[in-house]
């Protein structure tokens, strides 16, 4: 789906690691949130509350998710989930456009 209809978008940005990630809310009728971000080049470990589908539009980086000791290759038109209470670390070699996804 390229586009979401009928949302609230939460005005404030969240920004981290000094402006080189940042994203915007998506909140659903139901409840559910999205958050639409942008990376720029660069090393970034996230922690996980709830479980997240993590999407690229555009961008490469690769991915050390939870339980591996090997790296990933991503790039735009993929994605890869993490589970919840987790942490993963992400290498951004070129700016990255992403939908996160938090799944329950």
């Amino acid at each position: 789906m390229s586009e979401f209809n009928n949302v609230t978008v939460v005005k404030e940005a969240n920004i981290y690691f000094d402006g080189r990630c940042t994203s915007r809310a998506v909140i659903f009728a139901d409840g559910t949130k999205k958050t639409l971000g942008i990376l720029l080049p660069g090393e970034f470990t996230f922690n996980t509350g709830a479980a997240e589908l993590m999407e690229f539009m555009s961008g490469e980086l690769t991915v050390l998710l939870p339980g591996s000791s090997e790296w990933v290759t991503v790039k735009g038109g993929e994605a890869f989930e993490v589970p919840a209470n987790s942490s993963f670390t992400m290498k951004v070699t070129t700016i990255a456009d992403y939908c996160c996804s938090f799944l329950g």
